[in-house]
């Protein structure tokens, strides 16, 4: 599966003994930083095993930009970090009830960072199952902050 291709399962259940709450979040990632780490912390307190799914370039670049970080590489990232189970590159958004199902999530989270109208337009399904619950945004960090420090720093670096 998914997580052989990115080695690792971090779970120490057997495959007989099935979490009680698969909590699930969708995330571009790019320029993994503690921001998504804490993210993940406090989605995975929610449950027993965390699903990450990492949007595909060019569901990305439809509605924000290009991601600088390939799918893979996103997905690899995400995989380091500690709270997270597994991770599912190219995830669907919207998130879909067939893939609610076909992975047996109990509960979707987002970062409180989106205005309303733009969560009902992404997560209608899971709000509507009643399975979704937004998590704090981590204030301080983001990848577009990152992206203007390195910009205004650019001439700092050697090409």
């Amino acid at each position: 599966g998914i997580n052989a291709e990115y080695g690792h399962n971090k779970s120490s259940m057997s495959e007989t003994q099935k979490p009680r709450t698969i909590v699930y979040v969708d995330i571009v990632g790019d320029l993994f930083h503690y921001g998504h780490m804490e993210f993940c912390r406090q989605a995975r307190s929610q449950g027993d095993y965390l699903i990450v799914g990492i949007c595909s370039d060019e569901d990305v670049a439809a509605y924000k930009r290009v991601p600088f970080l390939t799918t893979e590489e996103r997905a690899k990232a995400a995989s380091g970090c500690k709270w997270v189970d597994e991770v599912i590159p190219n995830c669907p958004i919207p998130v879909t009830k067939e893939f609610i199902e076909q992975h047996n999530i109990s509960l979707v989270c987002h970062g409180n960072d989106f205005d309303p109208q733009a969560i009902r337009k992404w997560y209608s399904v899971p709000i509507d199952m009643g399975i979704f619950k937004p998590i704090p945004y981590t204030p301080g960090v983001s990848t577009t902050d990152l992206l203007k420090r390195i910009v205004r720093r650019a001439h700092e670096i050697p090409l």
